[in-house]
């Protein structure tokens, strides 16, 4: 959407602007208080504060943000046609649900999931502001059910990082300590199919930091991840590989031995000549840029241009790659993966024997 477009479309009769009725609308540590008839004291304050943090804590980072950017960009899409965001309408959302799906306005044409998961954000922040959002209206029910029918797609999955890939990719790291870093998050990822916040999100120890996502045990036979992943606590083991070059729980002592680390985060930035670790802990995009550049550096799908091949890979192509790739009943990858149902862990496997339980034969043809 201009830029133009924007600050002519966001004037006010009363002088306001879009930027100061997002602040009005966005929900903060005002939607947690004190009811009006219970006086304020100490004790009760430092619960209302107490109860703040839980609240945030309810969503990861990444789904608060991406909710945020959801109600913006709808109050701006209900200032611009002359209405307001609150109360909900439900015939409004079914006419910006409509707009995102056809591509009318400025804006592009957003595809079933986006637009499934802005109607998500959208319920999630009226209810924030003490609303409830009822999805199932005929206004937003039906709409969505045709923009379904209509627009649905097969999902477009991500390539799978198979054995020979990851070798391949942790070959044109170097040994120095950031390498050493980045060969352990690779091979991590790989073998416990972690998703990227679960690996940047690890600590040493249990309650090492307030921010922690699970923790590390290194046993003899392999390592303990026990991890606060989407689906609640969930343990991951990882073995030992068959030799030290190739074993994910190596490459994790020897990070951890020469970054000389043993409280804290697990994988931290480095200083700018890579001899020193620092206290930080690694942004989940750190994952998502280092799998990229290792697919480019290693040369994997080189008959592809450049930009083809990076919109291939993701972090999701570490656990894809594993699901595809070990050959054990699918109940073991799906437990590692922390699926809920076998399907699920299906829509991960890119390299599997469809066939393998043959239902015609078994009925008798």
């Amino acid at each position: 959407m201009p830029e133009n477009t924007e600050k002519s479309s966001s004037e006010r009769p009363n002088g306001s602007s879009v930027n100061e009725d997002n602040e009005r609308d966005r929900p903060d540590g005002d939607a947690l208080s004190l009811p009006s008839f219970v006086a304020s004291s100490g004790t009760l304050d430092r619960l209302v504060d107490t109860a703040r943090d839980y609240a945030r804590a309810a969503a990861s980072d990444n789904t608060l943000k991406a909710y945020a950017k959801d109600w913006v960009h709808f109050a701006r899409w209900c200032r611009m046609k002359g209405a307001e965001p609150l109360p909900p309408s439900p015939e409004m959302i079914g006419l910006y649900l409509a707009d995102l799906a056809s591509g009318s306005g400025p804006s592009p044409t957003l595809s079933v999931n986006t637009i499934e998961r802005r109607l998500s954000g959208l319920a999630w922040n009226y209810a924030q502001r003490g609303f409830s959002l009822d999805r199932k209206n005929r206004h937003i029910a039906t709409v969505l059910a045709g923009i379904k029918r209509k627009h649905a797609r097969p999902p477009v999955q991500k390539e799978a990082i198979l054995a020979e890939d990851i070798l391949a990719m942790v070959a044109t790291l170097p040994y120095d300590l950031r390498g050493l870093r980045d060969r352990a998050i690779l091979f991590l990822g790989y073998a416990g199919g972690l998703r990227r916040s679960e690996i940047v999100s690890l600590d040493v120890h249990k309650d090492d930091t307030p921010d922690s996502g699970g923790w590390i045990e290194i046993m003899e036979k392999g390592a303990l991840l026990t991890l606060n992943a989407k689906t609640g606590w969930r343990e991951v083991e990882i073995g030992r590989g068959s030799k030290d070059q190739t074993c994910p729980v190596h490459a994790l002592e020897q990070w951890l031995h020469f970054a000389k680390i043993d409280f804290g985060p697990v994988f931290v930035g480095t200083s700018r000549d890579g001899k020193r670790a620092l206290d930080a802990r690694l942004n989940d995009k750190h994952v998502a840029r280092l799998i990229k550049r290792t697919v480019l550096d290693a040369g994997i799908r080189s008959e592809l241009p450049e930009k083809e091949r990076l919109a291939l890979f993701s972090g999701h192509s570490l656990r894809a790659g594993l699901a595809s790739s070990a050959e054990v009943d699918e109940r073991y990858v799906q437990k590692q993966l922390g699926h809920a149902s076998a399907e699920m862990t299906r829509r991960y496997q890119r390299r599997r024997n469809r066939f393998r339980v043959n239902l015609t034969k078994a009925a008798g043809l």
